[in-house]
């Protein structure tokens, strides 16, 4: 049986004023601080298990319409969160770091037919595409301080407009392949039918690629004048809009590059280990081709932190793109294994700093699976878009004001967190304990009677017995 939470987790209280007047009255305050409480401590993160450990709440029905009808905006205590953030990890902010903003997206919860924007996303793996959400995210990271930003929906296509009933309604008797391939042989044939039904039509133009959500999740991280330098990403979010619209904004941005991408081979030279000239067939060439022809005295070691690679820089063209630096790197001497290949605007970067660069995109793998562990990211039982919405802009905000407890206090103490987030979790639980023992230590000297005080602490969680 859980103990019972007679007050909020001591770093909300810490750092819940400064929302305090986004909420009308003290309610939804008291919810809010309840709800953040419960993602931070409890292992069972649902409504229901909340409403039976916190011993103030109200029932489920009232934190639900919380949720789902309460008059709070998100994208404010967004926007104030993130505001906050920047002045408190202003100190532990390494002068000599990059500034980067990280992009990337994650599946959510498997969720049935009824929640709101549950769709079928392709995933790693030999399993069907499962029924899930999924979230895309920026993170701000300059040394050990880093937050997640801000977190748009991603929508498929197919699924926001409901493309295979509308290709059954004007295309009948054809065939709606599963393989990938010939479903996109399938889009260039009937799209351009599908788009003169207005209803089509409609729905169609409210879907965003992942690279239209990567373009405002920059445009909103510049808002807030989050002080970033550098854009860090995939290869999926690396297209020639996203990049042209970091060039006008005059920032720098670095990238996985997939090996089918094809390259001007006219933009480089690249020379045998008799120094003589390699040469390349057609205007262009895929770097999985390339690969296989650097000689391997050409490779140089690298190390970043405690990892140690062979890299091969290359300064070329990518149509799209235009100059840009590779950077090939191996894991081993041997030059054995699957290499990677690292891509950068700038093409007069060493092939070390491309590196560093690319391996700050950590912790935002670290943010989702701390968030998915500790933090309930993808725990919800909700059903509306805005209360799913609102309880990841909850989580964002647990997030951070555990990572402010995790920092050490000036940049000469260290370069990453003092703890972990579930270290600094299973803290706050432990003060929740003392905090209940406190109390009730208080009620029995002011004359309460144990079986009293016992009775009162644990009343929601008694199982109900049927009349």
């Amino acid at each position: 049986m859980p103990l019972p939470i007679v007050a909020p987790a001591p770093i909300v209280t810490a750092h819940a004023d400064i929302l305090r007047d986004l909420f009308e009255n003290r309610c939804p305050l008291r919810h809010f601080q309840n709800d953040l409480t419960g993602l931070i401590v409890l292992d069972n993160k649902s409504l229901a298990n909340l409403t039976r450990c916190v011993w103030e709440s109200a029932d489920k029905t009232n934190l639900s319409r919380f949720f789902s009808d309460a008059p709070w905006f998100q994208d404010r205590v967004n926007d104030r969160r993130v505001a906050s953030l920047l002045p408190q990890t202003q100190p532990v902010r390494d002068p000599q770091a990059d500034a980067v903003l990280l992009l990337d997206d994650t599946l959510g919860e498997h969720v049935g037919s009824l929640c709101d924007h549950g769709d079928r996303h392709d995933h790693q793996g030999d399993d069907p595409s499962p029924r899930a959400h999924n979230p895309v995210t920026s993170h701000e990271v300059r040394g050990p301080g880093r937050f997640p930003v801000d977190l748009p929906w991603s929508r498929r296509d197919e699924e926001l407009t409901c493309w295979e009933e509308f290709v059954q309604k004007h295309f009948p008797d054809r065939l709606i392949p599963t393989q990938k391939k010939d479903r996109a042989q399938l889009h260039k044939a009937v799209d351009p039918v599908l788009l003169q039904d207005p209803a089509f039509q409609k729905v169609h133009h409210q879907f965003r690629t992942t690279i239209d959500l990567g373009m405002a999740l920059l445009a909103s991280a510049l808002q807030p004048k989050v002080p970033l330098r550098v854009l860090v990403f995939d290869s999926g979010y690396r297209a020639e809009a996203l990049v042209s619209m970091a060039r006008s904004r005059n920032k720098d941005w670095s990238s996985l590059l997939k090996k089918t991408r094809h390259l001007e081979t006219s933009s480089f030279l690249l020379k045998d280990t008799a120094g003589k000239r390699i040469p390349l067939a057609g205007p262009h060439s895929a770097v999985e081709d390339l690969v296989p022809l650097i000689p391997p005295t050409a490779y140089r070691e690298v190390t970043v932190g405690d990892k140690t690679s062979w890299t091969f820089p290359l300064a070329v063209r990518l149509p799209g793109l235009g100059k840009v630096r590779l950077v090939v790197s191996f894991q081993n001497a041997a030059l054995t294994g699957t290499s990677a290949v690292l891509v950068s605007n700038r093409a007069d970067w060493s092939a070390q700093r491309i590196i560093t660069l690319y391996l700050q995109r950590w912790p935002i793998e670290t943010f989702y699976q701390d968030g998915k562990t500790s933090l309930g990211l993808d725990e919800y039982r909700m059903r509306s878009a805005e209360a799913i919405g609102k309880h990841w802009c909850l989580v964002f905000v647990a997030y951070s004001f555990v990572h402010l407890d995790c920092l050490p206090p000036s940049p000469t103490k260290g370069n990453r967190p003092l703890k972990t987030i579930g270290e600094a979790c299973r803290q706050q639980a432990q003060a929740l304990v003392q905090a209940l023992i406190l109390y009730a230590h208080e009620q029995l000297q002011l004359g309460q009677r144990a079986e009293d005080l016992f009775a009162s602490l644990f009343a929601k969680q008694q199982p109900v017995m049927a009349r």
